[in-house]
């Protein structure tokens, strides 16, 4: 998909200007950096009221200090700006549609605001709102108290901020046309200039795969055995196929849990049910959406949770949830200490019956695999890497319009 060059530079500043977070702290580059793969490097994230970046990211203290680690992993950003791609987040509660009229099925619903140009767009607005993730506690700021209102209140604070900057008021002028002064800015165009850089900063098909796919470029050998097993015995095609090799579809595959969960109004267990807490349909429940995989070797952890760092337990997870689950243990994730939230990280191990549910809710067959095929998958998956994936065209700006100090 097409984007604006002079709206990805803007959104690349944006990016990582921590202006658009309540209390001014945290921005989207700190869980979303280039150092890191377009990622955080964390099982569950240390999110607003953490200080550092990636795995050496410490939780605060005193009355700052964080009150929950975030519920899932932060996703990769690889080729979000693909024109096949028509739901975000692990739960899919983002996906283009004309049921509210504005081109979205959201949790903003009718108050997502009309005129963002791509589902990548919408996308990018919802962690400014999130308590946890970029808003703050409630009564540490203006933005926090006008999203308890309604999701929606709290954009136009944002906006306000942002084009009151000089520079960025001139930039936003100068990269939309149908902006003519700075006090025209919305939350829209913030979230359009935002899409504009994930959408070419992450684009990335340079890869020996890429090589193979137009011109026949052999795969090391290793690799080529990977390939056929992941499109033939393996059968990993079967949910991992399409250009981003995902098909977008939500599958349940039994991850072991831990952390707070994404518990919901009615349900305060700290679990997550995944797609069901999007539809409310218990058929959906424990399923999560298929990630894509191109550059998946440059993004760990992974699952929906990070539940393993690496990529080779991720993949015998894959083969076998049910054995994999049984012998997890939290070693395999990267989670660090927060004692005071030591109580909740695995409370829900504890709970028996919930565990049953998860490993009952189950959407593949096991498959085995020696230790060498494995190697051989995971070859074929380092094959997705791009050859330029850690050299992207705009980087990380070293100061932006607001000020801030920059993750």
């Amino acid at each position: 998909m097409a984007f604006d060059a002079d709206q990805a530079r803007l959104g690349q500043l944006l990016f990582y200007d921590k202006i658009l977070s309540g209390n001014r702290n945290i921005s989207c580059g700190t869980c979303h950096h280039h150092d890191l793969g377009g990622t955080d490097g964390l099982s569950l994230g240390i999110g607003e009221g953490g200080v550092g970046l990636g795995p050496r990211r410490t939780p605060g203290d005193g009355p700052d200090r964080i009150a929950k680690r975030i519920p899932r992993n932060a996703p990769a950003l690889w080729n979000l700006g693909h024109k096949d791609v028509r739901v975000l987040f692990h739960d899919g509660r983002l996906e283009v549609s004309e049921i509210y009229g504005n081109g979205f099925d959201s949790p903003a619903e009718a108050f997502l605001p009309q005129g963002l140009d791509t589902i990548l767009a919408a996308q990018a607005l919802f962690p400014l709102t999130a308590q946890f993730e970029m808003a703050g506690n409630v009564g540490e700021n203006e933005v926090i108290g006008a999203v308890m209102d309604r999701v929606d209140l709290g954009w136009p604070i944002l906006a306000k901020r942002v084009r009151t900057i000089p520079e960025y008021g001139e930039m936003f002028v100068q990269a939309f046309d149908h902006i003519d002064r700075p006090e025209e800015v919305t939350i829209v165009e913030i979230g359009n200039a935002l899409a504009a850089f994930i959408g070419t900063e992450w684009a990335n098909y340079d890869s020996p795969y890429d090589a193979f796919l137009t011109d026949g470029t052999p795969l090391p050998t290793d690799a080529e055995r990977g390939r056929q097993l992941f499109f033939g015995a393996a059968r990993c095609a079967q949910c991992h196929n399409g250009p981003l090799l995902s098909d977008q579809d939500f599958h349940a595959m039994a991850l072991p849990p831990f952390g707070p969960g994404r518990t919901r109004k009615w349900d305060p267990i700290p679990r997550d049910v995944g797609r069901m807490g999007a539809t409310d349909d218990l058929d959906d429940a424990y399923r999560f959406r298929t990630p894509a995989l191109r550059n998946v070797a440059l993004t760990a952890p992974y699952g929906h949770n990070g539940a393993y760092t690496s990529l080779r337990d991720m993949v015998r997870h894959m083969a076998d949830p049910v054995s994999m689950r049984a012998g997890w243990t939290p070693e395999r994730a990267a989670l660090p200490d927060v004692p005071w939230l030591q109580k909740i990280d695995f409370i829900i191990q504890s709970d028996r019956l919930e565990l049953q549910r998860q490993t009952d809710t189950l959407d593949v067959r096991p498959v085995s695999l020696t230790d060498t095929e494995v190697d051989d998958i995971v070859a074929f998956l380092e094959s997705l890497t791009g050859a330029t994936a850690l050299t992207r065209p705009l980087g990380r700006p070293a100061h932006v319009p607001s000020g801030l100090p920059v993750d």
